[in-house]
């Protein structure tokens, strides 16, 4: 009698793979940057074309977009409407696929389906190992608590994804994407891509040494006042421009605002150095515990990460440094509330 696992081998589809089609994934690596996960980047091309073949096969005129806004994790393409993330493995000889935590949580990464294929590349193969749709993983993650190992990932086993990849084609034929609610962000449409909305709304930090400031950018004097009460502790910030912005995380906090401090300071002529702080205001002596303060690359990896604790009256991010015309986000957060800020150097 076959096992679960046999079962699922019959069912996964496969894709031959072209000796050209090998041609089409080095001409693609090249328009990607990102060359540290060249060997990631490789393998989601050839997960992305084996997988356009393969719809290509079953649905007539598929209306098919490519994103090759490729993180370094993953891969996207649009099927219709629907948002799918292609997630792509060498081998799932353990049953356990490992999945970057913020292409669940983060809206502009999040996606309706996510699809496992597995990528023999000796073979010239790649295989479609199940399916998942977006409310089925995140309701499994609070269900069992589920955190993410060192390096931002969750463990996901394969037996959770549907094994019947043409069950996908039922979700493009027969149900609206809207049925499949994805994460909204508290500051952005949900259909804006990343990048984009970082070029629309972008804060310049080489302006401020300029003496260009965006609105809601405050000189830090003008926030320590009655009215506001805010609880800087500015000992570690005596060099460079530095401004603050109230943040404001809503009802759910009970109207909690806190304060963003950014500082930067001119290292060369083309790289600035950034401190990034967070603050309780208010009157407030400590922030509360658990608030999140984040920092995302330009395709939303996590660099940094720093959590309150019970009695911390501010919160800060290891000092970095960046070339001009680089791009990179903030996130504050607590629980399923969270405020993003996006600047560019």
């Amino acid at each position: 009698m076959a096992n679960s696992t046999d079962l699922r081998l019959l069912l996964s589809e496969v894709i031959q793979l072209e000796p050209e089609q090998f041609d089409q994934a080095r001409d693609l690596i090249q328009r990607v940057t990102g060359e540290a996960y060249q060997w990631q980047t490789h393998l989601n091309i050839l997960a992305l074309i084996g997988f356009e073949q393969w719809l290509t096969e079953r649905i007539l005129k598929p209306k098919i977009h490519q994103n090759l806004n490729i993180i370094e994790d993953v891969c996207y393409i649009n099927i219709g409407e629907f948002k799918v993330c292609l997630i792509a493995t060498e081998q799932l000889l353990d049953e356990v696929v490992n999945v970057p935590h913020n292409i669940i949580n983060q809206s502009e990464l999040a996606a309706h389906l996510y699809v496992i294929i597995e990528v023999l590349e000796e073979e010239e193969q790649v295989i479609i190992r199940g399916i998942l749709r977006h409310d089925q993983l995140d309701n499994y993650r609070l269900q069992v608590n589920l955190q993410p190992i060192q390096e931002g990932y969750y463990q996901i086993p394969l037996s959770l994804f549907d094994a019947e990849p043409n069950h996908l084609l039922f979700y493009y034929r027969f149900l609206e994407p809207t049925a499949i609610p994805l994460p909204v962000a508290a500051n952005a449409p949900s259909s804006v891509p990343l990048l984009e909305y970082l070029q629309e709304t972008r804060t310049k930090l080489s302006q401020w040494l300029e003496g260009v400031f965006d609105e809601g950018w405050q000189a830090i004097d003008a926030l320590i006042n009655p009215e506001v009460n805010l609880a800087f502790n500015t000992r570690n910030n005596e060099q460079g421009t530095k401004r603050a912005k109230l943040i404001d995380l809503g009802v759910q906090l009970g109207n909690l605002t806190v304060a963003l401090l950014v500082n930067i300071t001119e290292e060369t002529e083309d790289k600035l150095g950034i401190l990034i702080q967070l603050h309780p205001t208010g009157g407030e002596t400590y922030l509360p515990p658990n608030l999140k303060i984040t920092l995302l690359s330009k395709a939303g990896k996590i660099l940094q990460e720093v959590t309150s604790r019970s009695q911390d009256n501010y919160i800060q991010l290891k000092p970095f440094k960046g070339e001009l015309g680089k791009y990179f986000c903030i996130k504050v957060s607590w629980g399923d509330v969270s405020i993003q800020e996006c600047f560019e150097l």
